[in-house]
């Protein structure tokens, strides 16, 4: 057996803490009775539950309500306690490090980012992180009972023969942060991680087949089959952006040419602007052009956004899902790029799928990927259920 499975009867007792914790998250707070009737476990069952919950600080027991009862003792109340620990989740992207951290109760109490040269060495984006961990919740954070982290990087995720690039991590990673950050962690890829974060909490909660894109400085996303995150075999699952595109013919940072990526990343739309005689440094001022009217940059996101379509509908045709959604910093580009995705989508899918599948624009931002990490360590979506999520 690996080190790190759990056995028969401890996977019992973890789902029975999940559902007590989650129920408390749900309700608020709550009396033994009322955790009874609303888990189904045994009293005396909830009772070892309650207590190991207790005393490992995760749920408090409260002093008993002031509304007067009938007879008997006053009833105490069991409640998460929002300052037993924290969960960090760490994303780093191409450019930028985002943090996010959540309490036990799985409220967001902090985030924060902080862009970088691309080149940036591993160590000093390791210490950037720190730095930036060390600025939520006033500094005050404690791992506690929730004594891991979650770490989201780019590109493919647990294949060894996968060629290394600058950003791509060293094989060390979990290594260094467990060092750095004294806890157990978990690496996973980072636009996966978003689309498991926007099928959680986010614009796709509750979906049990969803679709995510992210069009950044790299396009690439996630899919959740039968309400399952899909890894993929080596963890190469979600790579849309290195399906290639009819017009696409530039070098992809994957070694093709063509692929999706090449005319619909941030740095493709950009470059394309500037050949249809547009100004625009950063992403920023493309923005601004396109919220001004400019001709060109309204050509630009739409040559861009046909492209996303036709390869949405390519990858529904082939999975069926009923919820897209579409991420990213270039999708703050809003109307000017989902009107053409949506054209292109409705154009190519399946006749039958064309009023099935609901396009929309993500809901947690630049944070989704650090979330998404928070939510592979806590590990209680059942989006989870079939996907190795233990630290090592």
């Amino acid at each position: 057996m690996h080190p790190h499975q759990e056995g028969p009867l401890s996977r019992l007792r973890r789902g029975h803490e999940d559902l007590v914790l989650e129920l408390l998250r749900k309700h608020g707070p709550l009396s033994r009775a009322e955790l009874g009737q609303h888990s189904g476990l045994s009293r005396t069952t909830l009772s070892d539950i309650v207590t190991e919950l207790i005393e490992s600080g995760a749920v408090v027991a409260s002093a008993p309500g002031t509304a007067p009862r009938r007879r008997g003792r006053p009833v105490e109340a069991l409640t998460l306690n929002p300052s037993a620990g924290q969960a960090i989740g760490i994303d780093f992207a191409r450019r930028v490090v985002h943090v996010s951290a959540v309490n036990v109760a799985h409220e967001v109490i902090g985030s924060a980012s902080e862009p970088h040269d691309p080149e940036l060495p591993w160590d000093e984006r390791i210490a950037l992180a720190e730095r930036l961990v060390g600025t939520l919740a006033d500094g005050a954070l404690r791992l506690g009972a929730l004594s891991a982290i979650g770490v989201g990087v780019v590109g493919p995720v647990g294949d060894p023969d996968a060629e290394s690039a600058p950003a791509r991590p060293s094989p060390n990673l979990p290594a260094l942060l467990r060092k750095r950050f004294e806890a157990p962690v978990l690496v996973d890829n980072n636009t996966r991680l978003a689309a498991l974060a926007e099928a959680t909490w986010g614009a796709a909660a509750g979906g049990q087949d969803v679709l995510y894109l992210r069009l950044s400085h790299g396009v690439g996303g996630g899919l959740v089959v039968a309400g399952s995150l899909h890894r993929g075999a080596y963890g190469l699952s979600g790579e849309f952006g290195h399906i290639a595109v009819e017009s696409g013919d530039g070098r992809c940072s994957c070694g093709a040419t063509g692929c999706l990526e090449t005319v619909a990343s941030v740095g493709a739309v950009l470059a394309a602007y500037r050949r249809a005689g547009g100004h625009a440094d950063d992403l920023a001022a493309l923005l601004g052009a396109l919220e001004a009217g400019d001709p060109p940059a309204l050509r630009t996101l739409e040559a861009a956004g046909t492209q996303v379509g036709t390869v949405l509908a390519a990858v529904c045709n082939a999975v069926g899902p009923g919820v897209i959604v579409l991420g990213g910093e270039l999708a703050a580009a809003g109307t000017p790029l989902f009107e053409p995705v949506e054209r292109a989508l409705r154009a190519h899918i399946m006749p039958i799928s064309r009023d099935r599948v609901d396009l929309r624009p993500a809901a947690l931002g630049e944070a989704g990927g650090a979330l998404g990490a928070i939510a592979l360590v806590l590990h209680q979506s059942p989006l989870l259920s079939r996907y190795p999520a233990r630290p090592g």
